[in-house]
Formats: C-alpha cells, sequence, structure tokens
C-alpha cells in the first residue's frame, strides 16, 4: 500500500494488516479519513489504522482469533 506524505511516497506493507489482505482491491480503495486526520479507516473491512502507526511501521495488533471470529461472522474462511 502506498501513502503519499510531502513529495514522498511511504510503502507499507500490506502484509501487516490481515483485514486488508483479505479484502478486495476495490475494498482497499474504499477508505476514509479518520479522526480529524489521524487515521485511515475502511468502511468495508472494519479497519482503522492510526497514521502515527503507519508511520512507524507498526503492524495490527489484531490475533490470529479475532481475525478468524470476525471473518467467520463475515462468512469467510481464512485465506
Amino acid at each position: 500500500m502506498w501513502i503519499w506524505r510531502t513529495a514522498a511516497p511511504l510503502m507499507v506493507p500490506l502484509s501487516g494488516y490481515p483485514r486488508l489482505v483479505q479484502g478486495t482491491l476495490e475494498e482497499r480503495q474504499r477508505f476514509e479519513i479518520a479522526g480529524a486526520g489521524y487515521g485511515i479507516h475502511w468502511p468495508d473491512r472494519d479497519e482503522e489504522v492510526s497514521v502515527e502507526g503507519l508511520l512507524l511501521g507498526k503492524p495490527s495488533a489484531e490475533s490470529p482469533a479475532s481475525l478468524a471470529r470476525w471473518l467467520a461472522s463475515r462468512g469467510r474462511k481464512r485465506a
């Protein structure tokens, strides 16, 4: 995933965000700025990531068990 800050792009590995990995390209492209600019929210994936976390390279803190429950609630299996 690419994020542009000033003139330099920031490359963030998508693998650190399993809900986004599980989503389609269209779902990942549908996002909104949250918290007055302090985060990014993907409503189709029920995922919110802070800008600070992205800049620091912090992956999602969601546990595998939590992800599995979320996927099951949406009728999806783990990839």
